[in-house]
This record gives structure tokens, C-alpha cells and sequence, in this order.
């Protein structure tokens, strides 16, 4: 990256001999690729043109503004669009905070620099686009994974940055050129358009995965490489599906050997390598298990930027304010005041109220308002209730619910209740059920205790009501008692009763509502001397005085319209005219109306209303502000103010407006008033501003910025502090140490006139109200008390106060702190806003894998279409990492006026998150950014030399102080048929004697959905079958000996009498599952591939299906003439049938099963299940291949026991078929597969109370077995055994058996072994290769349930599968087997015996090395349990972990998909089944959507979430489909792979793609 600045041929002979060196030493592996990328760029920084991008490290700079020039370029390829949501907004949303032009200018800086450049990610899809399909829109984004996995992680970041920059100046121009430049590119793009027909997005997708830093970076190839080698030897290619096994040696995991594709032992050398192994050792294990597992080590803490602004000014001192006068006239008591004006100045007005239309409503004077008030406190006190039970007494809490447009009843209200000497709580009125954040006002009723609310008679008509007219119970409500104090329910007071107003002490007068960062809503105690206090602090000032007329636009109910336009005004004698919201959305200009009519004096507004009244001021030109002598700012501590703050000065300074008139504040509910700036004198020069670097900002430190514009924040004076109070600024986080004179910090205020609690919570009381700051020795400066504002700021020259953001807008993302009203403003800057609503914007964070993640969502306006909104995305993630150096993890647009609204129009922030975070949010467009935000993931591991080998300690069963994990099942003794045994090793045989012994003896039943049995067959009747079809076979298709012969059947008896007819003819019978009718496109290539593999030369067939494939002949009538001779083979080791199956990674395997492995098997599971002549089993599985087809074909003849078959198809038209069956013949053993216990749980589960009554009864099972080639599925047969309890089942009975490809039959419960055992393994130690159990409900912990007990003549042993040799029981490792039942091999044409040798006759490389073994291909361990067997040893348990050809490597760990999965499935209640594979580095999550579309992109951010939570993985594309997309097999397996090619050949259908930035 940094030859691009220097000419290589122009440095010194010196630094080029150093260079070659270099480059030599990387090539040799004494070097590591991060090692040489810093010494190479130390080396040719020198030389490196000053105005280039230097490596951040190595820069002296103590400034560390990233240069957006090195930003990832974004623009995109045009998408599938979704459809367009449509949906009128009223208005109310043109809130304009935020608007700068300074900053405007600042961020379209920002973007211009990446104007030119276009975006290497691909615009989601969605379904039914109005826009042409580009080639482009499946490529990959940047494989960054990996991007900030060491120190030198931003180095590699803006090298990849610019590497972009100059190569994606367009779509074309970058893929051609990566088309002729990449020659790494030519292997993958081999693997990745194999059978698909798509070179271009194979290309695209090398291109993606090669543009990195490193240059040797080779991506992982996941699909087989043996493919094209058979390939071209001239073996037979199927599409999509390989043949025949794989080899391990090329396995797909082998070749994942790290996130980025690069071998691990070519990052490293042997020498490093193994001085690190040395280093790491540990001189004594610290656990059994040889296993640390650290939760520390799991996080990457960045290492700390030595550029990084440190405070270097001294501690800060307190700042007083000026002292608060006495006045003699002030009241001893607010009530005193308004009794005093009532009986004194009964005429004055006190309060007018505006109409709709904003004209004048009504006015209340100071008489009327005393006289009303006195009412109301005589009312409340005695006339509710009874003399002796009076409702109310002194002190209780009262709700105050009125709406915004009646300020006068209000007035009275509050005024009543500090009459009577309860407490008011002003909260806003309910507009329905599930109103936002209505169940947190419920919580501060609770906690407040009240049980009574005031309101209107026209309020209370609004309200919502129940169908027999009572009020509603609100969620979380407590019960309470509505009271409506219109004048002519009040009753006037006798003349001997006066409301008693004592002089004001510490009780609560008031309560103020305040809802905190997570959305709870707690009540601020206001006591009444300091609400008098703070009166008469707000009045000296802001110097009011008698008669002032006051324009509040505010909410009255709370913070600063309560203070100045209820409280101060009345302790003053004011007149407050009163504009409510509705009126503001109806006539922006009225409040400015209402100030030129009534030659206001003040002006209590907020920013929105400056900028509402600027943009309609052109109705109106005779409009004068020259009688205000102050515009109160209530929202001026946000830093946005300033804009409009001089915006509204620029307009209406030619309408007298004088420039000292405009008076910003600062406010909390807890200090009340913290900071104002006082009226100007004319003439007096104008507070200077503060112009301040975001990058210092976000570590907290004051940075005047003076160089690059485009990253300041200006911001303006609050005023001074309040008089007779004191102020200090503390650290934001830990315990309160004051800041330095250059730190920003919460700003911290002692004074009487503010809150004293949270009212009924005195655990968070004392954090926020009783604060003693300390030194930075930790010593408390003294014993003063501080109240907690939540506002963050400094204090700034002359003592004036500067607010730079608030504490509950705070977003702390790895060390820095971000405000999200900063966030907000630079999204809105981002010019010009078609795509969303100004005012509708809301910004948080929500903690994802150890950090904050930020998080955006806009309301998006109903005619932007999808590529503009994309686009916007785009931009305002390039202007915020530009501007804030930080990236979003999630933006997402939502349709118009849907965001939870705040009673008075705002966006509920908390309430948006919660929607978020459970998946309701509904999102129309949303881009992930999980790559380039998450810096924290936990450096890739580097795998180490194994360190089991024959070298090892070996003392007796020990390796390195464990036993080796093996175990073995009982041995294959002579059972008690041995004559049989002896005498008939064919099935045949056994067939023919069971037919001379036992003619009648009826071994198979076939059920019908009815559970009728629609045939049978008796031993005589099976082998006469048998018989004529050998004479079918001799006569009709010209048969040799060892021919093979497809038998093509439905399930039932036909197949098993076809099948021994094969047998006795002499010929090798291949089961193949029937094509589906209604499915043939899918399942016809299947039965072709397995017939032209299996039959070379011509080949026959029987079966029903003959229209669809062309068969050689039809066995329907089968001759009767008499059979010639019964072809008996020359010896037990000769081939009886071929098995063939698709396994789950797509692969296409048939074995080679003997004589003597089948009598071996039915041997085994004989003595296992104890099977004999009077015992019936129920089988409901597929009778084409494994387990099942042993089951259902061979063991009844072996064993002599009756089976009963059940097709699984039945069950589709006849739920309870089976379990009915179980019930009427009263069976003790069963087996069936994946699909029909999930096909029962789902669907018979609610019915077992009328399977009850219908007299099911499964108390007679003792042991039901699920037949499967996999990890057991524990949730499933746990939820089975549990919605199936109440009807008898024993929850002992369900139990799981495995088998592999290698051997049909490994474990499988028997009746006389112990119970399965569970065990809980950490999942972390897993993807390391270790086991490590922990207790269960352990973090991080997943349940393993044992597939089974290990079969009679079965013996196991776990191995490493790279070494070869045995590992110890705190292993995972590859399951071999030994056995007389494994197969004899892969069946192949050509005769390949290298594969034959490799998975079936394997040899260990230490130990029992005469042994051969065979190679499952799964994953697992062994362990020891306390259980006893049958010969009263300890029980050696088995666990199957998952497939070795089907877990990921990423990272430099094994994942197993089925976790990711069984996350992914948990993240939505909507996802019905999930599946995972990965895509050139890059992690696909494909998921089922069950609920209605609006759904499917609400699942994108949970699923990504939860992967990285739980997995430590970050997704790269997460595809939404409908339910049923995602493949299985007839065992019930996800098919992966063949999900995949579908993925790259697009013919998916999704409903939603994904692509994680």
C-alpha cells in the first residue's frame, strides 16, 4: 500500500536491499504478513509524499481525524425494489432542531470527497421489483471479517479503503480489470461456478474476496475440489450433486483454514511458532480438561491510541451564582401569593387561552382562579368519601390529566391541589390502550401511589371506553378513581372554612414527570420551599415584574412551562397567554401573533417554534418584536439551538427584534433550572461561541477547532448560573471527580430551589440527589449535597455555562462518546432530505457483543423510491464515519407516520429501541454495518501443532494424563438361534427356512392412513413372492449373475418381495426412492443419477414409475411357473444390495453392503432390541436406505418378529396414524424418523386432551427410537416426550440411534443398557476442538444428548482427523468404527480404491495399528459415565457433534451449523427454520419467514445480532424466504448445500436479501 506515494526505483540502494530482504523473509515464513506490512511501511515512510494517507500509527499528529478520502466507496448497483408502503402522515413532523447551515456544508464537504467513487455493496433485494435484474446485485461485499482482528487493523482497513478507491471507479471497470489482473482468482472461481452457470458472479465474488491487503489471500474453496479431478478422469457428472464420497483429505472443512482464507501455516513460521507454543504452555494444566477458557480473552480490547486528546487543564473549581436577593414583598408561600392577588388584584389576568384557530379562548382572572381553586381544595377534601373515610388526606398523590389546549382547568387544578395540601402529578392524557409509553406513566402512578385523577368533563368524554361506557383499564395502570373538576361539579365552601397555607417547608408540593434513557418513567418530588425558591430565583433572573405579559408556547404540564408560565408568573402577577401545539400546527405564527397583539415581554418558545414561525413569516408583514425583552430558548442547551437561535434573529431582527433579547437555557427535572442567560443591555457586545472538535468531544475534551471545518461543533452560552446556587462539572462514568478546565462532564448543582427524589424509588434517589464530588484523589471536596443535571457541558470563560449534550443522548462506542443529537443533525444535513421527515428521527444505541452499537431510524416519505432511499443510507454512513469517526451498526427507514409518537408529537426514543430490539418495528429498507462497526471480535485462532502423537506418555489407556475416548458395545456372543446362525448366514436362507419352519407366521403388516392393513406377508407368502419374481427376473430381463437392478417401488411389501427376489436370483438389488408426482423437476435428476451410476452396462429395473423414466421392463404379472435354482452367493463377503444416499452437505454416496455385514447387523440389533418371533415392532420411516431400510426390509427375516409398516407419506393425510397404531396393538418398540416427530409435535400437540378421551393410551411404549444420521435433536425429543406425557409415554422411552454413511448402524438404544445420558459441553471449548462440561444453564452451555448405546461387535475410538492417532475423552474428534457390519465401500464404476482405503480400511498412525477402522465423517467424543451396563461396568457414552464435511471454519474455529441455527431460530418468534453456509469467506443465514412479509426485514438486525452475540460471527448475508425453501432429505436433514447452489444460481425466490456492510 505504500509504494503508491513513493517510486520504488527512486529510493536508496539501501532501502531497496532492505525491501528484498523483507519480501525474502515473508516468503520464507520468518516473517508474519503484519510484521512485514509494518516494517515495509517504517521503511518507505520517508519517502512518502506528505499529503498522502500515513499509516494513523506512525503518525505524530496529536490530532487522529480519519481522512474520509479513505472511506469504502458507497454508491450501488440499482436492486430489486419491494413494494412501495404507502400511508398519509398528518402533519406536525417539520421539527427542525437539528438544521445548520454550517454543518450542511460540512457534511456535503465531507461527501463530495467520495463522489466519484461507487459502492462495493450490493443494494438489498426484494421481491416483485419494478427494476431490471443486474448480474451485480449477488456479488459479496468486502470480506471484513477479520478487518480489526490485531493492532494493525486500521492500517489494513484504510489500505483497503483506498485500494477501493482506485479500482471501483465503476461496476465495469473494476470487474473487468479484477477479471484480467487477479491471477489468485482463477482456483475460486473454479469452486464457485461449478455446475452453475454464472462465471460473472463467480468472478465477482473472487474479486470481493481478494481485495485485501494480503496479496496472497487464496478465498476457501467450500465446495469439493475432488469434483473436477473425477471430473475430468472421465467420471460421471451429475449437476449440483457430487457422486460418491469424498475424500477427508479433501474435505470442505480442511480447506476453510482461516476467516480470510489464508493457510495458518503460511502466516506463521516453524520458528515463531514454536517460541509462541512455548510461551503459551502452561508449566501445570489449570484444569482437568487442558482447557482455559477465559471470557476475557473473548473480547479484542483495542490497544490505546497514543493520539488520543488528554484534559491538560487544572481541576476545576465550583462556580457560584450571584446571591438570590431578598425582596420584602415576596410571598412566605406561593399559595400566599395567589391568595393575595385573588383578594387584592381579583381583575388582573392571569392566564388566556387561545382557540383552535388561535384566537383569544377565554381568560381567567386572578380572582376567578383563586375562587376556583378554593373549591376544588374544599371539594377534594370534603366531599369525597365521608367524614369519617375521607379519599384524600394531606400529603396523598394526585393525578393531574388534562390535554394541552386547556392550560385553565389545569390552572386550577394544580392550584386546588397545593390548596388542599396534596400532591399533584401532571402526566398527559391516555389516547388509547396502547398508547407509547403509557405503561411507564403506569409505573410512576405506581410507584407514586396514586389512586385518584383530576380531569376535565370534555376530557373525560374523550377518553377511551369500554363497550359499556366505563374508562378503560390502561396497561400497567394502577385502579383509579376519575373526578371531573368543571366548576359546576365543585362545591362551594362554607364561610367559616379557609384552606390552610402554612409557610413553605420541605414537603413535596408537586411531582414531575421524567422519562429516563430506557424509557422508565419516575416522578421528580418538588418540595415547597423549592418551588418557591426556584420562583424567586427565575424572577431575579430574568427580572419579571408585576403585570408582564408572557406568550408560553411550551407544555405547561412540566419543566420550564410549568416553572415560568405557571408558578413565577402567578407569584409575579403575569399574564400568560397560552399557545398550545395544535394551535402551533394549525397558524406556525401565532405565538409571534399573540407577542405583537399584546405587546408581549416575554416569550417562553422552543427551537421548532423559531423555525416554524421563520418559515411562515411571510404571511405577515406588520409584525413587530420590539416589546419583547426576552426570548426564552427552552431547549437552547441543545448545541443544535444556535442555527435557529440566529436563523429567527436573521428574519425578524428587520421586525424589532433586538439580538440581546434571545436568552437560551438550560433544564433538567432533577436541578430544575440549571443555567439562563440573562436579557442583554442594548449595545452590549454579544457572547462569543465556541467552536469545538468533535473528535475531542468524543473523548471528552475541550478542542477549539481551528483546521478542519467539517468535523466542529459550535455551540452557545447557556448564561450564567442560577443565583444562590453553586455548580461543578464531574466525570460522566464512575464516581464524580471533577473534571479539568478542559474536560467535558455532567454538570453537577447544589442550590434550594431544586427536585429532592424520585418519589417512592429511594434506591436511585441518592445516585442522582445526594452526590459528593471528590478530588482526583478520590477525597470528597466537602459535605454539600449536588444534584445530578444530565446534562453534559463546561464552563466556559467569564463563568458563562456551555451544554454540549445530555446524558440519556449519550452513546458510549468503544471508549468514545457519541451525542445523538450530533448523529441526528449530521444525517439531516445529508442534502436534499427527499428520502425521510426532518422531525422524525431517532437515534440509540442498543449493546450487541460487548459494546454500543448505534443504531438510526428515519421515517422514510412515501414517494422516495428504493434507490433513492438507498442511496441516503449510503450517504449519511459515509458523512457520519467522515464527521464522528464512528461507524452505525443499523439504519433502517420505516414507512411514514408509524414511529411511537410522544403525547405532544415527538418520536418515543425508548419506546422505538423496544420495537426494535423484539422485532416490531417493520422496517422498509435497512442496512447492516456489522463488518466495519465491530472492532472487538476476538483475534482468529491460529491452530498449533498437535501435541498427541506417538511420542506421547502412553500408560496403559492414558494419553497425556487422559484415556484414550473409545468404547465398545457388548461382544457379538452365540445367541441362542445359533443353528440359525451357523447354518443360514444368507437372508435368503433364513427366508427359506422360515417359510419350511413357520410357514403361517405372519412378518410384515402394511397400514393405510386409515390404519387399515391394506396387505400382509406370512414367511411362505414373502418367499413364494420372492420366488416368481427370480422367475420374472431370469426370464424377462436377461439377468446375470451380480447384475445390478434398480427397484423403484412405493413403500410396502412389494418392495421387500423384490427385493429377496433379487436376492435369489443372484443379483445386486439398489433401492431408489420413487420420483414425487407433483415435485418431478426436483426429484426425477436424483433417480436418473443413482440409476446411471449404479447399472454400467444395460440395466433393468421393476416398479410402478415406468412412464417416467425409460425402464427396460415392468414386473406387474409375475409368472407362474416353477422357479429354477436359488442362487446361493460362494461366500458371506460377496455384495448383497448397494445403498445409496444424499447426504447433507449434497453428496450423492451408494456403499457396498456383504452377506456376512447384513447377518452381522441384524445380529446385532436382534440382540440389542431383543427381538424375537413374538415380539411386534412399528416402523415409520423411509424403507430406502440406512437404518430404515435394514428395519423395514431385513431384520423381521432375520429375527422372525412382526413388523408394521407405516409409509410416512400417511401421515400427511392422517396425523395420529401412528401414534394410534402405537396405542391399539399396544407396542413396546418403535422407530420412525425426524420428520414424523416433528409432524406430530407441531401438529398433534394441542389435541392430546382429545386423544385422550379417544382412549390413546402410550403407556405401553418402552422404546421409541429415532432412526437419523446426525446429532440428536435434544429440544425436539424433549418437547415430544413432554406434550406426549399426559398421555402415558414414559419420558425413558425416547432415545435416538446413529449411523453413518461407512457403517448403516452405530449406536441405537437398546432395552437393556442405561438410560441415554445428557451432558452440557461449553461452546466456546468446542470450537476449539475441546470438551469441557459445565453445569447445566451455564453460560454459554449446550445440551448433548448420547445417540444411543453402541451396538453389539461395535467398537468406537474418536481421532484426530489431521493426525490420524487416538485423542483423550476431552477431545473432539472424527468418530472410526470397527466393525463386522461396516461396509465393504464406496461403490464406484471405474473401481477408485483410494477413496475405498481412505474411509474404510483406515489405520491409526500410533496404537492399534494392525486394526482397520472405518471413517464415519462425524464429529464427536466419548465420555465415562456413573451408569452401569449390562455386564456392570461403567457405561461408555457416545456424542455425535456434528458432521466434519459440513461445520465451518471461520475464524480459525469449528463452527457446526446446527448451533447457528438453533440461535438464528430463537432471534424472531416469525422464523420457522433457519440454515447456514458460507459464501467466499462470508457467513450466509438463510431463514423461513412464517408471519406476514412487513416481518421479513425485521428479522435482518436480530439475526445479526445474535450470531455475534452468541457466536462471535459476523453475518454477510442474511436471505429471508418463504416457509419450505430450505431443503431436507427424507431423513429429515437440512439439505446445506443444495441450498446454497440455489443461493448463487438466484433461484431462491426471496423475499428479502441482505448484504451486511
Amino acid at each position: 500500500m505504500a509504494e503508491r506515494g513513493a517510486d520504488l526505483s527512486a529510493l536508496p540502494k539501501e532501502v531497496r536491499e532492505q525491501l528484498a530482504e523483507l519480501d525474502l523473509e515473508l516468503s520464507e515464513g520468518d516473517i508474519t504478513q503484519k510484521g512485514y506490512e509494518k516494517k515495509r511501511a517504517k521503511l518507505l515512510a520517508p519517502f512518502i509524499p506528505q499529503t498522502q494517507s500515513v499509516d494513523p500509527a506512525l503518525q505524530n499528529d496529536q490530532r487522529c481525524l480519519t481522512s474520509s478520502s479513505d472511506q469504502a466507496p458507497i454508491s450501488a448497483p440499482v436492486p430489486l425494489s419491494g413494494r412501495q408502503h404507502r400511508a398519509h402522515r398528518s402533519g406536525g413532523a417539520r421539527d427542525d432542531r437539528y438544521r445548520s447551515d454550517i454543518h450542511t456544508e460540512a457534511v456535503q464537504a465531507a461527501l463530495a470527497k467520495h463522489k466519484e467513487q461507487k459502492m462495493a455493496v450490493p443494494m438489498p433485494t426484494k421481491r416483485r421489483s419494478a427494476f431490471p435484474h443486474s448480474t451485480v446485485d449477488n456479488c459479496t461485499p468486502p470480506d471484513t471479517s477479520s478487518a480489526s482482528e490485531d493492532e494493525g487493523s486500521l492500517r489494513r482497513r484504510a489500505a483497503l479503503r483506498a485500494a477501493l478507491a482506485q479500482t471501483l471507479q465503476s461496476p465495469d471497470s473494476w470487474i473487468n480489470r479484477s477479471l484480467q489482473g487477479s491471477s489468485a482468482s482463477s482456483s475460486a472461481s473454479s469452486t464457485l461456478s461449478h455446475g452453475e452457470g454464472k462465471p460473472q458472479l463467480a468472478a465477482l465474488a473472487d474479486v470481493l474476496a481478494h481485495t485485501r491487503v494480503e496479496n496472497n489471500s487464496v478465498p476457501p474453496d467450500v465446495t469439493s475440489s475432488a469434483i473436477q479431478d473425477r471430473v475430468s478422469r472421465g467420471a460421471v457428472e451429475a449437476p449440483n450433486v457430487p457422486v460418491r464420497g469424498m475424500s477427508r483429505g479433501q474435505s470442505r472443512s480442511s480447506m476453510m483454514d482461516t476467516a480470510d482464507g489464508v493457510p495458518v501455516n503460511s502466516r506463521v513460521s516453524t520458528k515463531i511458532q514454536q517460541l509462541l507454543n512455548t510461551l503459551k504452555r502452561p508449566k501445570r494444566p489449570p484444569l482437568s480438561e487442558f482447557f482455559v477458557d477465559d471470557t476475557d480473552e473473548i473480547v479484542e480490547v483495542p490497544q490505546p491510541d497514543p493520539n488520543t486528546p488528554k484534559p491538560e487543564g487544572r481541576q476545576i473549581t465550583s462556580v457560584k451564582g450571584e446571591p438570590l436577593g431578598v425582596v420584602s414583598n415576596w410571598p412566605p408561600a406561593l399559595q400566599a401569593a395567589l391568595a393575595r392577588w385573588g383578594a387584592t388584584q381579583a381583575k388582573s389576568p392571569a392566564l388566556t387561552a387561545l382557540d383552535i384557530t388561535g384566537k383569544p379562548l377565554y381568560t381567567l382572572t386572578y380572582g376567578k382562579l383563586w375562587n376556583r381553586s378554593v373549591k376544588l381544595a374544599f371539594t377534594l377534601l370534603n366531599r369525597l368519601g365521608t367524614k369519617t373515610e375521607p379519599v384524600l388526606k394531606s400529603g396523598d398523590r394526585v393525578a393531574l390529566v388534562y390535554p394541552n389546549s386547556d392550560p385553565g382547568m389545569f390552572y386550577v387544578a394544580f392550584y386546588g391541589c397545593l390548596l388542599a395540601e396534596v400532591i399533584p402529578v401532571p402526566i398527559e392524557v391516555p389516547l388509547s390502550r396502547k398508547d407509547a409509553g403509557s405503561q411507564q406513566i403506569g409505573f410512576l402512578l405506581g410507584s407514586c401511589g396514586v389512586s385518584l385523577a383530576l380531569t376535565s368533563e370534555a376530557c373525560l368524554k374523550g377518553l377511551p371506553k369500554t363497550p359499556n361506557g366505563e374508562i378503560i383499564e390502561f396497561k400497567g395502570w394502577p385502579r383509579l378513581k376519575w373526578v371531573v373538576t368543571d366548576s359546576k361539579y365543585l362545591t362551594k365552601p362554607s364561610k367559616d372554612w379557609q384552606p390552610h397555607i402554612p409557610t413553605a417547608n420541605t414537603d413535596p408540593a408537586y411531582i414531575e414527570y421524567k422519562a429516563s434513557k430506557e424509557g422508565t418513567v419516575m416522578g421528580v418530588a418538588v418540595s415547597k420551599v423549592a418551588m418557591l425558591t426556584h420562583c424567586q430565583a427565575l424572577t431575579q433572573a430574568c427580572n419579571y415584574s408585576e403585570g408582564e405579559t408572557l406568550i408560553n408556547v411550551v407544555d405547561f404540564k412540566k419543566d420550564i412551562g410549568l416553572w415560568h408560565g405557571v408558578l413565577t408568573s402567578v407569584m409575579n402577577r403575569m399574564h400568560t397567554i397560552s399557545v398550545p401545539y395544535s394551535v402551533m400546527k394549525a397558524c406556525p405564527l401565532s405565538w409571534v401573533q399573540r407577542v405583537n397583539t399584546h405587546k408581549a415581554r416575554v416569550a417562553v418558545v422552543k427551537c421548532r417554534d423559531l423555525h416554524w414561525a421563520m418559515m411562515a413569516h411571510r404571511d405577515q408583514r406588520d409584525i413587530s418584536l420590539v416589546s419583547l425583552r426576552m426570548l426564552i430558548v427552552a431547549d437552547g442547551a441543545n448545541p443544535w439551538s444556535v442555527s435557529s437561535c440566529d436563523a429567527f434573529l436573521n428574519v425578524f431582527q428587520s421586525h424589532g427584534l433586538k439580538p440581546e433579547v434571545i436568552c437560551p437555557c438550560a433544564t433538567s427535572p432533577e436541578a430544575m433550572t440549571v443555567a439562563i442567560r440573562r436579557p442583554g443591555v442594548l449595545g452590549a457586545p454579544l457572547p462569543a461561541r465556541a467552536i469545538l472538535s468533535m473528535w475531542g468531544l468524543s473523548h471528552g475534551v475541550i478542542r477549539v477547532n481551528t483546521e478542519d471545518k467539517n468535523s466542529a461543533l459550535t455551540v452557545q452560552d447557556v448564561g450564567h448560573v442560577m443565583p444562590g446556587a453553586l455548580m461543578c462539572i464531574v466525570k460522566p462514568d464512575g464516581p464524580p471527580q471533577l473534571c479539568k478546565t478542559d474536560e467535558i462532564g455532567e454538570i453537577l448543582v447544589n442550590s434550594r430551589a431544586g427536585g429532592t427524589m424520585y418519589y417512592g424509588l429511594p434506591g436511585v434517589t441518592k445516585n442522582a440527589f445526594e452526590v459528593i464530588p471528590v478530588n482526583s484523589n478520590g477525597a470528597p471536596i466537602g459535605d454539600v449535597p449536588f444534584v445530578r443535571s444530565g446534562l453534559l457541558g463546561f464552563v466556559g470563560p467569564g463563568s458563562l455555562v456551555f451544554v454540549v449534550g445530555k446524558m440519556e443522548g449519550l452513546l458510549n462506542v468503544s471508549g468514545r462518546r457519541h451525542n445523538a443529537d450530533d448523529l441526528v443533525a449530521t444525517a439531516l444535513a445529508v442534502e436534499p432530505v427527499k428520502t425521510v421527515y426532518r422531525g422524525r428521527i431517532a437515534v440509540f444505541s442498543v449493546t450487541v457483543f460487548y459494546d454500543e452499537r448505534i443504531v438510526v431510524v428515519a421515517e422514510q416519505r412515501p414517494d422516495a423510491n428504493e434507490e433513492d432511499s438507498f442511496q441516503w443510507m449510503s450517504r449519511v454512513l459515509q458523512a457520519i464515519d467522515s464527521i464522528h469517526q464512528v461507524g452505525l451498526y443499523c439504519l433502517a427507514l420505516v414507512p411514514a407516520n408509524t414511529l411511537s409518537k410522544t403525547p405532544l408529537g415527538g418520536i418515543h426514543v425508548s419506546e422505538i429501541k423496544q420495537h426494535f430490539l423484539e422485532g416490531t418495528l417493520h422496517p422498509c429498507n435497512i442496512l447492516m454495518c456489522p463488518h466495519t462497526c465491530v472492532t472487538n471480535l476476538p483475534k482468529p485462532r491460529q491452530k498449533q501443532p498437535v501435541g498427541v502423537g506417538p511420542a506421547s506418555i502412553m500408560v496403559g489407556n492414558l494419553v497425556a494424563g487422559k484415556r484414550i475416548a473409545q468404547a465398545a458395545g457388548r461382544e457379538l456372543a452365540l445367541i441362542e438361534d445359533q443353528d440359525l446362525v451357523r447354518k443360514h448366514q444368507f437372508l435368503t436362507e433364513a427366508l427359506q427356512w422360515r417359510a419350511q419352519t413357520d410357514p403361517d407366521h405372519t412378518l410384515f403388516v402394511l397400514l393405510n392412513a386409515k390404519g387399515t392393513a391394506v396387505s400382509s406377508a406370512t414367511c411362505v407368502q414373502l418367499h413364494r413372492r420372492a420366488e416368481r419374481i427370480m422367475a420374472a427376473l431370469m426370464e424377462k430381463g436377461n439377468i446375470n449373475t451380480g447384475d445390478n437392478v434398480v427397484l423403484l417401488y412405493p413403500p410396502g411389501i412389494d418392495l421387500i418381495a423384490s427385493f429377496y427376489g433379487c436376492l435369489y436370483t443372484g443379483c445386486i438389488p439398489v433401492t431408489v426412492r420413487p420420483p414425487h408426482p407433483q415435485n418431478l423437476a426436483a426429484t426425477l435428476p436424483t433417480v436418473r443419477m443413482i440409476i446411471d451410476v449404479s447399472v454400467s452396462g444395460p440395466w433393468h429395473t421393476t416398479g410402478v414409475y415406468f412412464h417416467l423414466l425409460p425402464l427396460s421392463f415392468v414386473l406387474d404379472d409375475l409368472p407362474r411357473k416353477r422357479p429354477g435354482q436359488i442362487y446361493k452367493p460362494p461366500t458371506a463377503e460377496m455384495l448383497a444390495y448397494l445403498d445409496f444416499s444424499v447426504s447433507t452437505t449434497g453428496m450423492l454416496t451408494g456403499v457396498k453392503v456383504s452377506h456376512a455385514a447384513v447377518s452381522a447387523l441384524c445380529r446385532s440389533i436382534k440382540l440389542q432390541c431383543e427381538l424375537y418371533s413374538s415380539r411386534q415392532i412399528v416402523i415409520c420411516l423411509d424403507p430406502y436406505c440406512g437404518l430404515g431400510f435394514v428395519l423395514w426390509c431385513l431384520s423381521s427375516v432375520y429375527s422372525g418378529h412382526q413388523s408394521i409398516l407405516i409409509p410416512p407419506m400417511e401421515l400427511e393425510s392422517s396425523l395420529p396414524l401412528w401414534l394410534s397404531t402405537l396405542s391399539q396393538y399396544r407396542i413396546r418398540d418403535t422407530f420412525c424418523s425426524y420428520s414424523v416427530m416433528e409432524l406430530c409435535t407441531k401438529g398433534l400437540g394441542t389435541q392430546t386432551e382429545a386423544l385422550k378421551a379417544r382412549g390413546m393410551n402410550l403407556s405401553c411404549v418402552r422404546s421409541c427410537v429415532v432412526v437419523a444420521e446426525e446429532r440428536p435433536r435434544l429440544p425436539l425429543t424433549q418437547s415430544f416426550s413432554k406434550l406426549f406425557k399426559d398421555l402415558g409415554l414414559s419420558p425413558r422411552a425416547v432415545s435416538t440411534a446413529f449411523g453413518s454413511r461407512v457403517n448403516l448402524a452405530i449406536c441405537l438404544q437398546g432395552t437393556t443398557g442405561p438410560d441415554p445420558s445428557t451432558v452440557y459441553v461449553d461452546l466456546k471449548s468446542l470450537r476449539h476442538d475441546r470438551v469441557r462440561l459445565v453445569e447445566r444453564g451455564a453460560p454459554q452451555s449446550l445440551p448433548l444428548m448420547e445417540s444411543g448405546t453402541i451396538l453389539p461387535g461395535v467398537r468406537v475410538i474418536i481421532v484426530n482427523p489431521e493426525t490420524r492417532g487416538p485423542v483423550g475423552d476431552s477431545h473432539l474428534g472424527e468418530i472410526w468404527v470397527n466393525s463386522p457390519h461396516s461396509a465393504s465401500g464406496y461403490y464406484t464404476i471405474y473401481g477408485e480404491e483410494s477413496l475405498q482405503a481412505d474411509h474404510f480400511n483406515a489405520r491409526l498412525s500410533f496404537g492399534e495399528l494392525q486394526t482397520l477402522w472405518a471413517r464415519t465423517g462425524y464429529l464427536g467424543f466419548v465420555r465415562r459415565t456413573e451408569l452401569l451396563d449390562a455386564s456392570g461396568d461403567r457405561h461408555d457414552a457416545l456424542f455425535v457433534v456434528g458432521s466434519l464435511d459440513e461445520a465451518l471454519e471461520l475464524r480459525g474455529l469449528r463452527y457446526h451449523p446446527i448451533d447457528i441455527e438453533t440461535s438464528v431460530s430463537r432471534a424472531h418468534r416469525s422464523i420457522a427454520e433457519s440454515a447456514v453456509f458460507t459464501w467466499t469467506n462470508l457467513l450466509v443465514v438463510v431463514s423461513e419467514l412464517c408471519g406476514s412479509e412487513q416481518e421479513a426485514l425485521d428479522l435482518v438486525p436480530l439475526v445479526t445480532s445474535v450470531v455475534l452475540e452468541e457466536h462471535h460471527l459476523v453475518v454477510g448475508v442474511v436471505v429471508v424466504v418463504d416457509p419450505g425453501v430450505i431443503p431436507i432429505n427424507s431423513r429429515g436433514e437440512k439439505q446445506r448445500m443444495h441450498l446454497r447452489d440455489s443461493f448463487l444460481a438466484d433461484q431462491l425466490d426471496p423475499i428479502y436479501v441482505a448484504y451486511n456492510m
